[in-house]
């Protein structure tokens, strides 16, 4: 979705009507200034979507960036100024705040990630988990905590997955009948054991996604695929399991949990002068 859309739909959410706090508090003329503040260490991830929101409610507020996004935030660290009407401040601060604090909670939870398996090659993607309509947003937010992403939808990959298998049959099935439709397209497979792998790999498709399968059949995967199919292990990655899982030498982990289930950065705006 575009994101002027987006922000634009956000703010309707919330102001509605009108904001009734702000409306009868008498501060339509006043001005202020005020700053956004990390309150804790983390990844910046949605400044300029900060920015946006600000300047939607109000094209006359200034808003003045201290740290790009990917900056690596210290507690106290100030972000931006923010210059303008009181009214319209307050009238942004939620929805910039609610998408920048989500934003960089992602890019922060994907560093956490990274460091675990930066010793190896492996590298760390996203998946399809996402908020509905806020994909863009979130992986983007992935990239810029260090990972890669993974299809963005429907419509930029091959992807047959359990379900899709049942349905065409099998494994063999339902690539043929895939590549009997189209070439244009790079093709994934879900496979469960090594037997689906054996056959997944004779298909001679791009690459293959070992969902929930144990570390010691992992690494025979490795040891005896690597070389033909690309390998993406999936399922059971956690911050405790992650390192252990890129040590098999797969090419690839891919990880829900780093848009569905990381912490929102906290990150607040303080006004610097009484309105």
């Amino acid at each position: 979705m575009n994101l002027d859309k987006l922000i634009e739909l956000a703010l309707e959410e919330d102001i509605f009507q009108g904001d009734v706090t702000t409306d009868n508090l008498g501060i339509s003329d006043k001005e202020a200034i005020a700053v956004l503040v990390a309150k804790e260490n983390g990844v910046l991830a949605g400044i300029k979507v900060a920015k946006k929101v600000f300047q939607q409610v109000d094209n006359k507020t200034k808003f003045t960036t201290n740290h790009s996004d990917g900056y690596l935030l210290k507690k106290g660290d100030i972000i931006a100024n923010i210059e303008g009407f009181a009214s319209s401040i307050l009238k942004a601060e939620r929805i910039a705040l609610n998408f920048m604090q989500r934003m960089s909670g992602i890019a922060t939870t994907t560093r956490f990630y990274i460091e675990k398996i930066s010793h190896t090659s492996c590298k760390l993607l996203d998946t399809r988990k996402t908020t509905p309509l806020l994909r863009n947003l979130e992986k983007y937010s992935v990239k810029v905590g260090g990972g890669f992403n993974h299809r963005f939808g429907l419509y930029d990959m091959i992807m047959l997955k359990e379900n899709h298998i049942r349905v065409a049959g099998s494994i063999s099935k339902a690539v043929a009948q895939v590549k009997s439709n189209t070439n244009s397209y790079k093709i994934e497979v879900e496979v469960t054991n090594l037997q689906e792998l054996e056959e997944a790999v004779n298909c001679n498709i791009d690459r293959v996604m070992l969902d929930n399968m144990s570390l010691a059949d992992i690494k025979k995967a490795v040891e005896k695929f690597s070389d033909i199919v690309e390998l993406e292990a999936s399922g059971n990655v956690t911050q405790k399991t992650i390192k252990k899982i890129a040590e098999t030498g797969v090419h690839y982990i891919s990880s829900g949990a780093i848009t569905h289930s990381y912490k929102s950065l906290d990150i607040s705006l303080l006004f610097k002068e009484k309105v």
